[in-house]
């Protein structure tokens, strides 16, 4: 893993590549992060390492213990089932306020996204969907924006947004072998545009919901069908 040549402060630099790798895996959640490897590795100083590493820690991916140092955060079957749920409550919202107040040009562009999504899904499969996601082009995240309500925005952008990202990267396995499902999610998100193009903000929280129930729903019964098959072979 190398710094990118691109432009822009180093620490913004560091930031992005080592969210990525923790996204992707390549950081195990829980794993301890050596400051001395991590230099070595990035090729750079410890001075900017630990502001990227104190930025993740606002972003609530890496968790500092006294006298143990800096780790990855964990996320247990029920932290993700806790954080999906309250992402239904508060996308729920924003999708009523979206309604009610997103421009024309704003609804255009949620189609756009829309589009590039399946062109992207059908040459890259999920995984290369959700890498490619930042806040700045996620349907779900315009939609929020468009709430126009600051507090669910900074909540669900600033807060959630770093850690719903392991979930999906958790999905991606799910997903890529049911079919079903991904069709499910096109006929879900075009029920949730269609909702706001109207305007109608009862018929986009319903729809924000219950895209988001099934999503759920679907993830932690995978997932918990793989944590008890693992324990039992384990056993």
């Amino acid at each position: 893993m190398t710094l990118p040549a691109a432009s822009g402060p180093l620490v913004d630099q560091i930031v992005a590549q080592l969210e990525q790798a923790i996204l992707t895996g390549e950081l195990a959640q829980g794993q301890k992060l050596s400051e001395q490897a991590l230099s070595d590795r990035f090729g750079v100083s410890r001075g900017p390492l630990r502001e990227a590493i104190r930025t993740l820690e606002g972003r609530h991916l890496v968790e500092r213990t006294p006298f143990s140092g800096v780790r990855v955060v964990q996320l247990s079957l029920d932290d993700m089932e806790q954080l999906l749920t309250t992402r239904e409550a508060l996308e729920g919202m924003a999708s009523r306020q979206a309604a009610e107040n997103m421009t024309l040009h704003e609804t255009r562009r949620l189609r756009a996204c829309l589009s590039a999504f399946e062109d992207s899904f059908r040459r890259e499969g999920i995984g290369g969907v959700f890498r490619a996601g930042t806040v700045h082009n996620d349907l779900h995240m315009l939609i929020v924006r468009g709430s126009r309500n600051r507090w669910l925005t900074d909540i669900i952008c600033n807060e959630l947004y770093p850690l719903l990202r392991i979930c999906r990267f958790q999905s991606t396995v799910v997903t890529a072998r049911t079919k079903r499902r991904v069709e499910a999610v096109h006929r879900e998100h075009e029920a949730i545009i269609v909702a706001i193009e109207r305007r109608d903000a009862d018929a986009a929280e319903s729809a924000m919901r219950a895209h988001l129930i099934a999503s759920r729903s679907n993830l932690m019964t995978e997932l918990r069908g793989k944590a008890g098959a693992t324990a039992v072979a384990e056993g």
